[in-house]
């Protein structure tokens, strides 16, 4: 079965694979985030420090971040569908893996597989929705995905959370990994016929060069390591946060920043439903996911400084503030890629995006380690996050182009299709 981006019913014909891609990103975010849940208990066993366990989280977004570079390379040349489900089956493992080994290096090393595994899946995911659905569609479904990762961190925070604390971390981590690979014979089912195959006559696209000459490449690269930077703070730090600064246990922690994940998560949908259905009434492209993102990072910078000073004071309503201007970034990271590049570019486009983005999963965990242990409290950390989501107001307003298709003529240099506005 194919999919016409002309057919006005290509989202509901494009829905069980929708649905999967969503579970597969839900499972990919549970997989990733469950070692921050875990922290406490992981640095208690294995005596880290606040910078080790800075060391640790990091570990993942190393190997991550390598690879999407190369990500981006294989999805435009191979078939996508095929380089998810490796990637998922590589990942998978890891994460049941890392329940049984022992020693700090090895759970370093499953660390690494398991960013080598889950690099396959954003890329693979922006490829798919880029060949199979029509811009007015992309917002919905890309704030689908995105939300599906969040409610990830959601499931996996709230889920894992009372697990571990009833059964400890290595259960958890080895049922985790064994479960998820039912997801595997349902995607060979009804992935997306069209993207099995990848012809070999097909225009291979823009080079790498022509796409790095391109400034809205630039802009949406440094737009998304502000989003990355801020989202993977709260991936990582957020339980060790609620734990250490409000002395919440182990179960009230995993409720409150399960909370903050869902508000994240319904966020990210309901921003990508707005932007379609403006879209859909007239609404120029580049107002409407300009002004999402603008919006959102202003309100998460407002949300975390709030955070940082609350002290004793009430600090949920600002945190789940926070949560819900990290929820309207997360549909452009992938509707600005999709409509830029086009179905011909936006695997290389996306891939080296998210690979420089995924240099905040390498930078933000280990910097606020080191912070943390040199001032003892959270309040340098999130003001240093707050400050990132201002410079995301300005990547993604003032650097980035028109949200336009690009055409790529020649590899002297990408040209911009007219656009009917602009922010």
């Amino acid at each position: 079965m194919s999919y016409s981006q002309d057919d006005s019913r290509s989202l509901a014909a494009f829905t069980p694979a929708l649905l999967l891609l969503a579970a597969a990103f839900l499972i990919n975010y549970i997989d990733r985030g469950n070692i921050s849940v875990a922290g406490d208990l992981v640095r208690k066993e294995f005596h880290l420090s606040d910078s080790q366990l800075g060391i640790l989280f990091a570990a993942f977004f190393a190997t991550y971040t390598l690879m999407q570079f190369v990500m981006g390379w294989l999805v435009d040349r191979f078939s996508a569908n095929r380089i998810l489900a490796a990637g998922f089956l590589l990942w998978s493992v890891a994460t049941a893996t890392t329940g049984l080994v022992r020693g700090f290096v090895l759970l370093l090393a499953m660390r690494f597989i398991l960013g080598i595994g889950e690099s396959a899946a954003l890329p693979c995911g922006s490829k798919i929705l880029a060949k199979n659905l029509p811009e007015h569609h992309r917002g919905f479904a890309s704030g689908a995905l995105m939300s599906a990762l969040k409610f990830g961190n959601a499931a996996g925070t709230l889920g894992a959370g009372v697990l571990m604390a009833r059964f400890g971390w290595r259960p958890v981590f080895i049922a985790i990994g064994l479960l998820s690979l039912v997801w595997l014979p349902a995607w060979k089912k009804w992935m997306p016929t069209e993207g099995r195959v990848q012809p070999h006559h097909e225009d291979p696209g823009p080079n790498w060069a022509t796409i790095l000459q391109h400034r809205s490449f630039w802009g949406t690269s440094a737009g998304h390591f502000c989003s990355n930077y801020l989202f993977y703070f709260m991936i990582t730090w957020l339980p060790s946060y609620l734990i250490r600064a409000h002395h919440l246990s182990m179960a009230t922690m995993s409720m409150v920043a399960g909370l903050y994940y869902c508000v994240d998560g319904v966020s990210a949908i309901s921003t990508g439903w707005l932007q379609d259905f403006a879209i859909r009434k007239g609404g120029s492209p580049t107002l409407v996911r300009k002004s999402a993102m603008a919006i959102g990072f202003s309100l998460a910078a407002v949300g975390i400084l709030a955070c940082a000073v609350a002290g004793t004071h009430p600090y949920l309503p600002w945190l789940l503030a926070a949560g819900w201007g990290c929820g309207m970034t997360g549909p452009g990271l992938y509707t600005f890629p999709q409509t830029l590049a086009g179905p011909q570019a936006v695997g290389k486009w996306y891939g080296w995006q998210n690979g420089f983005a995924n240099l905040a999963g390498v930078l933000g965990p280990a910097l606020t380690g080191f912070v943390l242990q040199h001032t003892g409290t959270f309040i340098a950390p999130f003001a240093i996050t707050a400050t990132v989501c201002v410079a995301g107001v300005v990547a993604w307003i003032f650097v980035v182009g028109c949200v336009a298709p690009v055409t790529w003529t020649a590899p002297s240099g990408p040209v911009i299709a007219p656009a009917r506005a602009s922010a």
